[in-house]
């Protein structure tokens, strides 16, 4: 039957796929299949494992019931989410302040408070709890200030939060508010607008996505740490804490999976809303806008200087006392300096091979995590076709970072501890500590690489198949250098968070694979060695920050020429 032109041109010509397609589809396959093992099996089996008795028996919601009539278990989850809420107005509103003064005033030392803002990036949460009951503790020097107040329990928590998720939401707002149009303002002034209209109708509106963003971020951070509990929640229950207990106390896995899936609940509906606020943003720049310059105004640059100051100094004693801690020979009553505390292979909990195991498992997992998320975001992005399966992968690798690192770790527990999984072999090993902490920061490091390639135009890719150019050659010569700050700042994010995490890795690190980060000595009533390893690891996150910024400058002035005119 003779077919018409009409129907032929209606007719959708579907391209023949080349050899590179198929490789790079495959290639998409094998790392969607590293994500399918890394976080969804494991939160798989923590879902059945929530639904099973001891027997593994599936007794569908009666755990979840027996959760929820128990009191001490329900509190819990009522004490994390007003805690959690706290937390984030607390810092939300320090964190607005602090970023408004950094960048709309022209208050002095700007260099300075931004320096002092990073210094909780580069410590485990568990810095702040150990500080503070040096500071407020039993025998804490300034203990007389709580009025009779102890510091173990919600008052800990909630200054131990604050300290270690604020350079978290700063970066969040300071972004925000850097992106403005003084075309706004200069119409605002001449309609003779107050300063405090001008604030609530030009300013707040222009950063309120930012704000919410923090805001969901500082919410999601507090409600699932276990770091700062541990340390100075004392006899407080949070759901974290309560998850650790159940699993390591009691050997209680089922309930364990239970607290986890109500742990994970709200997180994922944090992070569904956060997306969806994201999606109504509209550019606030045009082409036509004019950057927006500080103007002086001596009063509201002092009141920032103020308050920053407030800020940095209560920052500053907070490190500041844990590196005290780690130089006294005998708190309280002797208190000469010594470096006995760095002497580790004294103290129970790990001694110096937990030190070099953080540091080889936060190189490995820079390492094979930036290859892992770059590449797989470079498949996505610039691979043609198969909308179907990139759009699935897509989702798989946004899923991390609504799962909380307790949940992940403990998923890890019921998945790979299974003899019938191919993949026991790596349990216990550090191996799986690699895979998990890859996985559970693998979504804001493949945000960051997705945000460097969308910036290249799709022209290379074109002409490249034009000259029958094998994508890997094109991407190695074109592609790898055009973005290699962003794969830099990718490594570095991995390393940085690899040697400071705490939740990811509790529940799945050996006897052999013990971590510094876990602060293993507090458990043992060693606050000394405890203080002085959180130091080591400081030392070392702020000397791996110096060397990223030193090559990152030298790659810039080699290989990064074009980028200036």
């Amino acid at each position: 039957m003779a077919v018409s032109a009409e129907n032929m041109s209606n007719a959708v010509v579907r391209p023949k796929l080349s050899r590179d397609d198929w490789i790079m589809r495959g290639a998409m396959m094998v790392i969607a299949a590293f994500l399918l093992v890394a976080v969804v099996l494991p939160l798989y089996s923590m879902m059945s494992k929530s639904m099973e008795n001891k027997d593994g028996e599936f007794i569908g919601l009666t755990n979840f019931y027996e959760y929820f009539s128990t009191p001490s278990l329900f509190l819990s989850g009522i004490n994390s989410l007003w805690i959690a809420a706290l937390v984030t107005v607390i810092v939300l509103f320090t964190s607005f302040v602090y970023a408004y003064a950094l960048t709309r005033t022209c208050m002095p030392f700007k260099w300075f408070f931004r320096l002092v803002a990073v210094i909780p990036l580069l410590t485990p949460s568990l810095l702040s709890g150990v500080s503070l009951v040096y500071w407020f503790g039993n025998q804490g020097v300034a203990k007389e200030l709580l009025m009779g107040e102890s510091i173990y329990g919600p008052i800990g928590i909630v200054i131990g939060s604050a300290y270690w998720v604020f350079p978290h939401a700063l970066m969040i707002v300071i972004t925000a508010l850097s992106i403005t149009d003084a075309r706004l303002y200069e119409a605002a002034a001449a309609l003779r607008t107050s300063a405090v209209r001008t604030f609530f109708t030009v300013t707040l509106p222009g950063c309120k996505y930012g704000l919410i963003s923090a805001g969901f971020v500082i919410f999601i951070l507090v409600f699932t740490d276990f770091g700062v509990p541990k340390v100075i929640g004392g006899n407080f229950n949070m759901l974290a804490t309560d998850i650790y207990k159940q699993v390591i106390g009691q050997q209680n896995f089922q309930m364990g999976a239970v607290v986890s899936v109500v742990l994970l609940v709200p997180a994922v509906i944090a992070f569904a809303v956060d997306r969806r606020v994201q999606k109504k943003q509209v550019a606030l720049l045009s082409a036509r806008a004019v950057p927006l310059e500080p103007k002086a105004n001596r009063r509201i640059d002092m009141a920032m200087l103020a308050f920053c100051s407030l800020v940095a100094a209560l920052i500053l004693l907070m490190i500041g006392m844990a590196q005290y801690a780690a130089l006294i020979k005998f708190w309280p009553y002797n208190l000469t300096f010594t470096l006995h505390n760095y002497n580790f292979d004294l103290a129970n909990g790990g001694g110096w091979d937990a030190y070099f195991n953080s540091v080889k498992m936060a190189s490995y997992t820079a390492i094979f995590g930036t290859v892992i998320v770059f590449f797989g975001a470079y498949l996505l992005e610039k691979g043609r076709g198969f909308n179907v399966g990139r759009s699935i992968f897509h989702g798989v690798a946004m899923l991390p970072l609504a799962v909380p690192g307790m949940v992940l770790g403990l998923s890890y527990i019921f998945f790979f501890n299974s003899p019938s999984n191919p993949f026991n072999f790596i349990y216990g090993t550090m191996t799986i500590l690699v895979v998990s902490t890859i996985a559970h920061f693998y979504t804001v490091s493949h945000l960051t690489a997705v945000t460097a390639l969308k910036q290249m135009d799709a022209e290379f890719e074109s002409v490249a198949a034009s000259l029958k150019t094998p994508f890997y050659k094109t991407f190695f010569k074109v592609t790898v250098p055009v973005c290699l700050p962003a794969t830099m700042d990718i490594l570095i994010y991995l390393f940085l968070n690899a040697m400071t995490t705490v939740s990811a890795v509790v529940f799945i690190y050996s006897t052999d694979t013990q971590l510094a980060s876990v602060l293993n000595m507090d458990d043992q009533g060693e606050l000394a060695f405890a203080a002085a390893m959180a130091m080591m690891i400081a030392y070392t996150c702020a000397g791996a920050r110096i060397l990223h910024m030193l090559l990152t400058r030298g790659i810039m002035r080699s290989s990064q020429a074009w980028r200036t005119r």
